[in-house]
């Protein structure tokens, strides 16, 4: 079977064609998918921020993350799941659509970017944690700013291609 085969078959699950043919649940899911990713985007941006040394510099680099991060991933798992059952809804198209192949190839991406940050760069954090990061960490935080924008953008041009 192929991938494309598989979208078919997803699209037309019960549960799928229930949110495709319902006047208000798409609506209401898009909803949550959009107010889950703001807390997302805006935990990450403000982690980044700091790390750009930007935002909230008289915070440790640590706090500002361990206080954030949580936001992050809780709304994350809230985006993931309202967008499934969106992409649920019409995954044949979304399976073909531009835009949508860019934003999961840059979400797959930030998530790279992220394990590196934790597993590389974030374990030298006590050197310069009250201070200014190093360029690998400043790097790492251009890079996950670049990607969300990137993430936002796409996800809002899907819904007109």
């Amino acid at each position: 079977m192929t991938l494309l085969a598989m979208m078919t078959w997803l699209e037309h699950r019960p549960f799928a064609i229930s949110i495709a043919e319902s006047t208000w649940l798409f609506p209401i899911i898009e909803t949550v998918h959009v107010l889950a990713l703001t807390i997302v985007v805006g935990s990450v941006a403000m982690m980044d921020l700091r790390l750009l040394g930007v935002g909230r510099n008289d915070r440790a680099a640590s706090e500002v993350i361990a206080s954030t991060l949580p936001w992050a991933w809780s709304s994350f798992v809230v985006a993931v799941t309202a967008g499934s059952l969106l992409f649920s809804s019409k995954a044949a198209t979304y399976y073909v659509n531009l835009p949508f192949r860019i934003k999961v190839a840059c979400l797959a991406l930030a998530g790279v970017n992220m394990l590196i940050f934790h597993l590389v760069t974030a374990r030298g954090m006590a050197a310069w944690d009250r201070g200014t990061p190093p360029p690998a960490a400043r790097r790492a935080a251009a890079l996950s700013l670049t990607l969300w924008i990137v993430i936002v953008a796409t996800g809002r041009w899907i819904g007109f291609t």
